[in-house]
């Protein structure tokens, strides 16, 4: 299997990377997060990229890329820890451009790929945990006309958002409807996270929505994998970096008159960061790889990657704090966000232990060494 990237592939990786180390440098993210942690300029800056078009085809404004392509742009996203929810953006537009009928598809997707609408993910509720068939809203059809009634949790940017995918029960199944945050019934209570990115609680009360799918499960369950794919892809980026600036650390900072990489055992640590790392990156590769695979297949796949992804964040992240001392959990040092990032990545779109859970769950019975 050839694991080189295309010459377009790299062109985009290197577009993208320009744009993080002068376009998104640790200042510019700092003055967004005390800003509320989203800023439309950036994500604006993203468009012109063209990044938010990436899962979209040529004929509705999109580039018509693939997983690979939104693989290597959100590795370099993670590098700087962009704030702006472009992991919502491509699922959601590979959703739309997959399961929505056409006039659906017409009004959003050319808006999305130019980067004037944001549509967001809203499908977690507070008994949920993690689990996309546990839905409490629910829609009611009146005629052609549907309306909505939920209260979705932690939802991406969602009091900035343009609209949501939001799944709910219609008549006893699991459905996907598209809601307009400007609708009559819809409230948003928007907060920061604890990466520094923005959320919001939205509540919808009769709220008007358009029809994406009945088949909501399906639907839910691929944007979901698609996140999934995406942040891992995001959290080897934020890895990769978190690696290098510790290691650049341990060879200014001294003890004893040396610096401590020359240290046998800080410099085992290392090695066993950079060995998490490269186990990662290869997981993200198979996870984006998946994505177009039979329904049961991407969901293992995903699972797996998730959980070592899971796995690796938090070694790493916790490995750097400990080799910086101190100063890697002041909020000064770019190090304590690194950490906090991979923290939250780690719990979106299911934690570690959920994910060993689907793991264990979605073995077959010729799984194990003697089978």
């Amino acid at each position: 299997m050839d694991f080189d990237f295309t010459d377009d592939q790299e062109q985009l990786r290197d577009a993208v990377r320009k744009w993080v180390d002068k376009g998104y440098d640790f200042e510019r993210r700092r003055s967004i997060e005390k800003a509320g942690g989203f800023s439309r300029e950036a994500y604006g800056q993203l468009a012109e990229l063209g990044l938010t078009g990436l899962y979209i085809p040529e004929d509705d404004g999109g580039m018509g890329m693939g997983p690979v392509e939104g693989m290597v742009v959100m590795e370099e996203l993670g590098r700087g820890m962009v704030l702006e929810p472009l992991a919502q953006t491509l699922l959601t537009s590979a959703v739309l451009s997959g399961y929505a009928p056409d006039a659906v598809k017409a009004a959003w997707l050319p808006n999305i790929a130019s980067g004037e609408s944001l549509v967001v993910l809203a499908y977690q509720e507070r008994a949920a945990r993690y689990r996309l068939e546990q839905c409490e809203a629910t829609a009611v059809a009146s005629g052609d006309a549907w309306s909505l009634t939920a209260v979705k949790s932690i939802v991406p940017a969602g009091d900035q958002a343009d609209a949501f995918l939001v799944p709910a029960m219609a008549s006893g199944k699991l459905a996907l409807f598209l809601v307009e945050r400007t609708a009559t019934g819809v409230a948003t209570r928007g907060y920061s996270t604890q990466d520094g990115a923005r959320a919001a609680e939205v509540t919808l009360a009769n709220a008007p929505a358009s029809l994406v799918t009945l088949d909501g499960l399906t639907a839910l369950s691929h944007a979901v994998d698609i996140g999934i794919a995406a942040i891992c892809a995001e959290a080897v980026g934020v890895m990769d970096k978190t690696l290098a600036v510790t290691v650049e650390y341990m060879n200014t900072r001294k003890q004893f008159g040396v610096a401590i990489s020359s240290f046998q055992a800080l410099r085992h640590r290392v090695a066993d960061m950079k060995m998490q790392l490269e186990l990662a990156r290869s997981m993200s590769y198979y996870a984006s790889l998946k994505l177009n695979a039979p329904t049961d297949e991407r969901r293992r796949a995903l699972a797996r990657a998730k959980y070592q992804l899971g796995v690796s964040m938090r070694f790493v992240g916790q490995q750097a704090v400990q080799l910086h001392g101190g100063i890697g959990v002041t909020d000064e040092y770019i190090v304590s966000h690194y950490f906090k990032k991979l923290t939250q990545l780690e719990m979106t779109f299911g934690d570690t232990l959920h994910h060993l859970g689907e793991v264990s769950s979605r073995m077959q019975e010729t799984a194990g060494v003697f089978a």
